[in-house]
């Protein structure tokens, strides 16, 4: 007996939803369609995150030879906007618009700060090249501004649109609507770096200010479509709202609890540890294991790879109840492997150690995002925009930080290594990045000790004992 085709069509059906870990996400009020055209603000930012902590940190510093730690000061700049996110998210939860929009008004002023920064990029980058006449702190003072012009529009892009995502669907689909949007996130930088990477394998000046300006007009054009026909227009939007005093009130009341604090605090220790190699991993491998720029370019998609598959884990670990607490505990332990494999790459000249290395910082890094993510979707139902603000708020400044102390003690350690003073043993050149990679390992453990008493979901009941997971055991 042949099988019907209603069968085939439902078999096919279970098999889509059982190896497409996000399948599940669309519903009858969020169509796929629709979750998909919405996701594509997160490859604008993805395309961005890219360019600034990719591609033109590595070019800042070996081409045009910009010292480290200038070029990690700006690329933390952007991070300066990073803490505002929360008031972000808080004043599109509360926006009173004259055409009836919360988030859509947010979406846009970030998508013209993004489009700004990367048009002054390439100016910035002519002065500091030496093909112009004029003086070199104009080219400094263009460049930071066009760092932070960027920075600042993905923020506030980024907060308003997950807030809209999370408006938009189902209460129990917003962990995997918000989930899906962060594979897309690593989806388009994937894309946009294997682009730049191939593109730029022949390394031109004039070259990489055509992929910028490239860059620039994709971001517009593609937050254009991700908007459009999103957000209903709501007339009741256009008189003020009930709701918190102030946006004092608003993060006193979301902290008011002792697990968001200690939430919180993992969540900067944890970003910390796995952000301060983002302004070192493709300086590294250009200096240390001879890798070219297009090598190095394709660096970011191993890391991204890595985060897309831990998010597919993540998926599926939640889909059957796993406490999301301990999911970002398994990746600060993958992280520990990661940056221990990347130290061991210099010792063995091995670039595929090295790859492998960066694949598993990313690995771990999604398991730990993804995990916090979920957790910080539960600290306040009633306003998507403060919540997901306040854990992109903290994950960004930290992030903001890491990058700007690795990039300061990669170049002192450096400088002391390279003038004799840590000993006849320390004077190799991947001396300076190997402190850095050996305190995240440190910051790692941190993690791991204050996230520990969270391993239990917030719901259990109080007399309900912890399932043990190594130093979630330990005091505090």
């Amino acid at each position: 007996m042949r099988p019907s085709a209603g069968s085939l069509s439902g078999a096919w059906t279970r098999v889509g939803t059982r190896f497409l870990p996000f399948a599940d996400a669309a519903t009858p009020e969020l169509p796929m369609a629709r979750l998909l055209r919405l996701s594509l603000f997160q490859v604008s930012v993805g395309m961005a995150l890219v360019l600034l902590n990719g591609t033109l940190n590595r070019v800042m510093i070996l081409e045009l030879g910009v010292p480290a730690w200038l070029v990690a000061l700006m690329v933390s700049l952007p991070l300066l906007f990073a803490p505002f996110r929360a008031l972000v998210g808080f004043r599109s939860d509360h926006h009173r618009s004259a055409l009836g929009w919360r988030r859509v008004p947010y979406i846009w002023f970030g998508t013209l700060l993004q489009f700004g920064g990367l048009a002054i990029m390439p100016f910035a980058l002519l002065v500091l090249s030496g093909d112009s006449h004029g003086p070199a702190w104009i080219g400094y003072a263009a460049a930071a501004l066009a760092f932070l012009l960027t920075g600042a529009g993905l923020h506030t892009t980024q907060t308003a649109g997950l807030a809209l995502a999370a408006d938009l669907a189902p209460r129990a689909a917003r962990p995997r609507v918000v989930a899906l949007l962060y594979v897309t996130l690593l989806l388009g930088m994937i894309a946009s770096s294997l682009a730049f990477g191939a593109t730029l394998a022949q390394f031109s000046q004039l070259r990489l200010i055509q992929v910028i300006q490239a860059a620039a007009l994709l971001t517009m054009a593609l937050n254009l479509l991700a908007l459009w026909k999103q957000e209903s227009r709501d007339p009741t939007r256009t008189a003020a709202t009930a709701g918190p005093a102030s946006f004092r009130d608003a993060w006193r009341g979301l902290l008011g609890e002792r697990r968001a604090r200690r939430f919180l605090v993992a969540v900067g220790l944890g970003t910390m540890a796995f952000s301060m190699q983002d302004i070192l991993l493709e300086p590294y491998g250009g200096e240390i294991l001879g890798l070219a720029v297009g090598a190095t370019t394709t660096l970011t998609a191993f890391l991204a790879a890595g985060t897309l598959a831990a998010f597919a884990l993540a998926a599926r670990r939640l889909g059957r109840g796993a406490v999301p607490c301990r999911l970002a505990a398994s990746g600060a332990l993958a992280g520990v492997v990661a940056f221990s494999a990347v130290i061991f790459a210099a010792s063995l000249e091995s670039a595929w150690m090295f790859r492998a290395g960066t694949a598993l910082i990313g690995f771990g890094g999604g398991l730990f995002a993804v995990g916090t993510l979920t957790e910080a979707m539960a600290l306040d139902s009633r306003a998507h925009g403060l919540a997901l603000g306040a854990w992109g708020a903290v994950q960004a400044s930290a992030a903001g930080l890491g990058i700007a102390l690795g990039g300061a003690i990669r170049d002192a350690v450096g400088s002391m290594a390279a003038a004799g003073l840590l000993g006849p043993a320390l004077t190799a050149p991947a001396t300076g990045y190997s402190v850095v990679y050996h305190i995240e390992i440190a910051l790692l453990f941190a993690t791991l000790v204050a996230i520990g008493p969270l391993v239990r979901p917030a719901s259990a009941s109080a007399n309900t004992q912890p399932v043990p997971f190594g130093l979630a055991e330990f005091p505090g």
